[in-house]
């Protein structure tokens, strides 16, 4: 199953997320999931483990495994590399071994000082803030992630972590539309009107955190897991399914890209299991009912600025 974005390409519906996964288990971890089927995965500059990614991918071609043009490879630019946007670009391809990304994001809407292009660190001053670049604005970051599409280094590009007002923004300045904006969503924060605005003007919502973070978040962040709600227990009684099950169905049917990250083989063929079942509108309208605003990803820890403010 595949959404089709503005941009005329097709991006599957569920993906990897390779968020803290260990360098020495990413290429037995890709090689699994694309055995299972996936074929979507989303990496980022700030991951710092797209060298290891592109080794297994090239790995995965070179072998037979898969096909380049079956891959969808999404990667992000990092706050610090807002003004050297195409050489971030290049630098994220190479340590990939790609000629080209199927979706670039812009990771945060804020420009930090600058560290050195892949290094994707948070510089922060004195006081523990980070170190906001106020010189560059979102737009023209924008208009160098449209060259790249000009250039034909990527194929889609989008947004991440932004608002509705950010999205607007966007929408009125680009040229090219942004095609993706990978935000979090999950049972307990299902920001319906963010969504509901981005697909009303063409973009389709990726979800990051469509779990709710599990066990990382809350050892990072204290948050509360959907995973262990009631409801949804009920419900993945009900459809003799995994709660994760449950969760990214939903997802599904709320015509949102689903990013869950796993790094145990059982996990990712439940993951991916998810297209031969459907909710009925009474539960949709059920799990509706459970949402409690709560984000579970904060940068503020790392940040000493809480950037949603």
């Amino acid at each position: 199953m595949s959404i089709t974005l503005n941009s005329g390409f097709k991006m599957p519906a569920i993906g990897l997320g390779v968020l803290d996964m260990e360098k020495d288990e990413i290429r037995d971890l890709m090689l699994g999931s694309i055995k299972i089927g996936y074929r979507h995965f989303d990496c980022a500059a700030d991951y710092q483990n797209e060298a290891e990614l592109g080794k297994a991918l090239a790995e995965a071609v070179r072998t037979g495994l898969v096909k380049r043009e079956e891959l969808f490879i999404t990667t992000k630019l990092w706050n610090s590399d807002h003004g050297h946007v195409i050489e971030a670009c290049k630098d994220s391809l190479k340590k990939l071994q790609l000629d080209y990304l199927d979706l670039y994001l812009i990771h945060f809407p804020v420009a930090t000082k600058h560290t050195g292009v892949g290094t994707t660190a948070s510089a922060l001053d004195d006081e523990g803030v980070l170190e906001i670049d106020t010189t560059i604005t979102l737009e023209t970051t924008w208009r160098a992630m449209e060259e790249l599409v000009s250039m034909g280094l990527v194929r889609s590009i989008g947004i991440s972590n932004y608002d509705i007002f950010l999205t607007r923004d966007c929408l009125a300045y680009s040229k090219v539309k942004p095609a993706v904006n990978q935000i979090e969503t999950h049972p307990y924060f299902q920001r319906d009107s963010l969504v509901k605005f981005c697909q009303k003007h063409g973009i389709c919502v990726t979800a990051h955190t469509p779990l709710g973070g599990a066990v990382a978040n809350t050892e990072w962040f204290g948050s509360i897991s959907c995973l262990a709600d009631p409801v949804l227990k009920g419900l993945a009684e009900k459809y003799k399914r995994t709660v994760a099950q449950v969760v990214l169905r939903w997802g599904i049917q709320r015509n949102t890209v689903l990013i869950p990250k796993s790094t145990k083989v059982k996990r990712l063929e439940e993951n991916f299991q998810v297209f031969d079942f459907k909710l009925a509108d009474e539960d949709m309208a059920l799990i509706k009912s459970i949402d409690r605003g709560q984000r579970n990803n904060q940068p503020t820890k790392f940040w000493g600025i809480n950037p949603f403010a």
